[in-house]
């Protein structure tokens, strides 16, 4: 198989890192890789397949001869340099905001919409880490069943905000527990021992980003513009896993045994679901794991049509760093790249 050479722009943040990581895990075929972050970052070492590699600062030549960039480094970022990667004849496999509502690139899940990987103009979309899981949950019971409504309540680790989020949940744990006062610099309030109803910024219709970045995304990735939908995100003192409540309205009623059948065949779902002994996907047993662990599937007693799950999966992951490395796969599976 032909060896790629691959960029990681971002690389000393949280998901660049676990590019880093997934890529090995999976014995990704790279004849070479370049690390690329800011210039407050060029210098550093760090680690790929057993071998040191220094961070460079990510400029306009860092591309030339590049096959596949993989970006997390913000929309600022990804804007002025993802169309510079892709002029230089690498495909971009962008992991921030960017483009993902841009009608000429695709917004990829390999589980759910791979074959519209072959519509790119030279970037591709990952999206957003909640978003993901969502899809690879609904999207087997909508081919058997479709969906009418949605409604999902997230609860979202601190990771996904980044590094500087996770050590500030850890400190001011410390602090609590010790009786200190505790002054949040990341978030508006407290995090530890506390949940946050506000991701991203406030809208106008009430809604933050985040939670209409669950709205906008679900449809273009399913291909299901008349999908109702309404998110409520929420931060919660978890380090790394993100969770969610979701209740589906189908066409037609479908028994929670249908479900589960239809779920444990589905690809990258693992169902956890037993009550009689406490058996569901939780953040802290899921962290580092690639699948999306769905449970707590049940008839929802407010709607005939209507069932309710539980969903889970490591955000660091299948919300960011694995998925985008399976949409490169799934590129060198079809020769698209």
């Amino acid at each position: 198989m032909k060896g790629f050479h691959v960029a990681i722009v971002g690389a000393t943040g949280l998901v660049g890192q676990e590019f880093i990581k997934v890529l090995g895990q999976r014995n990704f075929p790279m004849s070479s890789v370049c690390l690329l972050a800011s210039d407050r970052s060029a210098g550093r070492k760090l680690r790929v397949n057993h071998e040191e590699v220094e961070v460079k600062e990510t400029n306009t030549h860092s591309f030339e001869g590049v096959d596949l960039a993989l970006f997390s480094a913000g929309a600022e970022v990804s804007n002025h340099f993802s169309p510079i990667a892709a002029g230089a004849g690498a495909v971009v496999i962008d992991n921030s905001a960017a483009f993902r509502m841009d009608p000429e690139v695709p917004l990829v899940v390999p589980e759910v919409n791979a074959e519209d990987i072959k519509e790119h103009k030279g970037i591709i979309a990952n999206p957003n880490c909640s978003t993901i899981q969502l899809v690879v949950a609904l999207y087997p019971l909508h081919q058997v069943n479709p969906i009418k409504r949605v409604i999902v309540d997230t609860y979202q680790a601190v990771s996904g905000t980044g590094a500087a989020a996770l050590e500030e949940l850890g400190e001011q744990a410390r602090q609590v527990l010790e009786g200190r006062s505790v002054v949040p610099h990341v978030y508006p309030h407290q995090i530890a021992f506390n949940i946050l109803p506000e991701i991203d910024l406030f809208m106008d219709n009430g809604y933050t980003k985040e939670e209409w970045k669950a709205v906008e995304e679900t449809r273009k990735i399913m291909h299901a513009n008349d999908i109702a939908i309404s998110a409520t995100c929420a931060r919660v003192p978890v380090f790394i896993g993100h969770s969610e409540a979701v209740h589906i309205e189908f066409s037609e009623p479908m028994s929670s045994d249908a479900a589960r059948r239809i779920l444990a065949e589905a690809p990258g779902i693992k169902v956890l679901d037993d009550p009689n002994i406490s058996l569901y996907p939780q953040p802290w047993s899921v962290a580092g794991s690639d699948e999306v662990f769905v449970g707590r599937i049940r008839r929802d007693a407010s709607h005939d049509c209507g069932l309710a799950m539980w969903v889970v999966a490591d955000n660091l992951r299948k919300g960011a760093a694995l998925n985008a490395v399976q949409i490169a796969e799934a590129m060198i599976e079809r020769s698209w790249i």
